[in-house]
């Protein structure tokens, strides 16, 4: 009887409200009814984890042709590149890190890489993984499709590949004048300082299943009412890398493996100070045959480094393939002719670094940027790091011994922040992902390049502070503790022989 009372007192107070406010009564009534419907409807997210026989093929293809990128490939680019005196050093120090790191990422790097931090989570993995622990052949990760998942070994191998040959990658910007020993130290440092938590911050994320789900029991929280579930779902949906919260998009490494190793280069070439006799002495590349050889294998392997990064055996896989031919070929020949125009003759050396340039500028961008637009991205990159290398670093007097930061740094950054316009679809782009607006399935979501453009550049900017301050730190202690040059009278006559008492030519 009271509850009726209470009701007739309701409807006898709503009648005495002006229509406009009986009206918008009723909507909120009505939003409230469809409100209580939708949270009827929501129902927990279930899903199924697949594994595709293709997907594991094609993941162990690019796995090992990343390798194929690094030894023989990055080897033999720099080998040739360097002078007779200090070729077999440079082949020695790309393949003795790149065994190092594989060991070390097996031990700790995967566990800081790829698992979850605490507290630190935002910044570095933890070490819940270390030594694999908890990893075998049933365990899976997530692709970047929902239900589509990869043996964690398969993920743990192609991502061993990446950590390998970023620290390589840095050596080139002081050929000729490291201590390797000093090398291997600093190597194994800075992949355990630098590197490990950029792959974590930017490629750590729980996958779209995990967000579908945790997006799913936000939506029937909020609908319930229970804002401590609602707050706890959202707290699992943020519980990703930094840079990857920001938004920012790297599709197979232009933050996490070119511009941090092009940043750390430079630092480096600057900390160690000129070759001896640089810019008085000739230092030519002693064969150009070999840096050829070595430059067409990095082609080569970088479709796995860079298709290989979807994860997936799909229509984007073979975006990733294109963008890497059009966008290598577009800088190649953009390299050339801007050589040709300036200086008087298009040179092998020129051709090569401009394939390369394009090969590190498409890295964020292939399986987000159109054809076109990949293209286009190559043409301007092999232009602006053709100038960076033949004018502005002569004008500051920098010996980056093989231009790491003139091709992978700066070429890294040009690449990262043109992503951020490329993934337009209005441009011929993917589109940006979205899991989240219809959970369980992938959606593309609205473009907004002020927003885009804003989360590259932060990202780069992050990246270059990251790696700079850090690296710079290394080189220091490493400096300190052991010294970072080798002796006059060592450089004077080779490392090959100093060093590794061989010598790469016995004729």
């Amino acid at each position: 009887m009271k509850l009726a009372g209470l009701g007739a007192l309701g409807a006898s107070l709503f009648a005495s409200l002006p229509a406009w406010a009986q009206e918008a009564t009723t909507e909120t009534a009505e939003a409230a009814t469809e409100t209580a419907t939708a949270a009827a409807e929501l129902v927990p997210y279930v899903y199924e984890k697949t594994v595709h026989g293709g997907d594991i093929a094609w993941m162990s293809i690019s796995t090992v042709l990343v390798l194929l990128m690094t030894v023989p490939g990055l080897a033999l680019f720099y080998g040739g590149l360097v002078r007779t005196k200090n070729m077999l050093s440079m082949l020695t120090q790309v393949f003795a890190i790149s065994a190092v790191v594989c060991i070390i990422w097996v031990v700790y790097g995967y566990s800081l890489a790829f698992s979850y931090g605490g507290s630190m989570d935002t910044y570095v993995g933890g070490f819940s993984k270390m030594f694999l622990a908890g990893v075998d052949a049933t365990t899976l990760v997530p692709t970047f499709t929902n239900g589509v998942w990869l043996p964690e070994y398969t993920f743990i191998a192609f991502q061993m590949t990446f950590a390998m040959i970023t620290p390589a990658l840095i050596v080139g910007a002081f050929a000729e004048r490291f201590k390797f020993s000093s090398l291997l130290v600093f190597s194994v440092l800075w992949v355990t300082f630098i590197y490990f938590p950029m792959a974590h911050m930017v490629w750590w994320w729980g996958g779209p299943d995990f967000l579908a789900e945790q997006q799913t029991l936000k939506l029937i929280a909020e609908a319930a009412g229970d804002t401590a579930a609602a707050e706890a779902a959202a707290a699992n949906l943020a519980a990703n890398g930094l840079i990857w919260n920001w938004g920012a998009l790297d599709f197979a490494g232009g933050t996490v493996v070119h511009i941090n190793a092009g940043i750390a280069g430079l630092v480096g070439c600057i900390m160690l100070g000129k070759r001896i006799g640089y810019g008085k002495e000739s230092m030519a590349p002693h064969s150009l045959t070999m840096t050829m050889i070595g430059g067409a294998l990095l082609w080569v392997g970088w479709f796995g480094f860079n298709a290989g990064s979807n994860l997936e055996a799909n229509s984007i896989t073979s975006l990733a393939i294109v963008n890497t031919f059009v966008a290598t070929a577009g800088a190649g020949v953009s390299w050339m002719f801007a050589e040709w125009l300036l200086k008087g003759r298009p040179s092998l050396l020129g051709l090569v670094s401009g394939v390369v340039t394009g090969l590190v500028a498409v890295t964020p961008a292939a399986g987000f940027a159109g054809p076109m637009g990949a293209l286009c991205l190559g043409i301007f990159a092999g232009a602006a790091c053709f100038f960076f290398v033949a004018y502005v670093k002569n004008m500051f007097q920098l010996d980056d011994s093989l231009d790491v930061f003139g091709i992978h740094g700066l070429g890294g950054i040009i690449g990262a922040i043109a992503t951020g316009i490329l993934v337009n679809p209005a441009l011929g782009g993917a589109g940006i992902p979205d899991y989240t607006s219809v959970p369980g399935t992938l959606q593309v979501g609205a473009y907004d390049m002020g927003f885009m453009l804003t989360a590259q550049i932060k990202a780069v900017l992050f990246t270059v502070a990251f790696s700079g301050i850090g690296s710079f730190i290394l080189f220091k202690l490493v400096d300190l503790t052991m010294g970072l040059r080798v002796k006059e009278e060592i450089e004077r006559e080779g490392l090959d022989v100093a060093e590794h008492g061989e010598r790469a030519y016995n004729m």
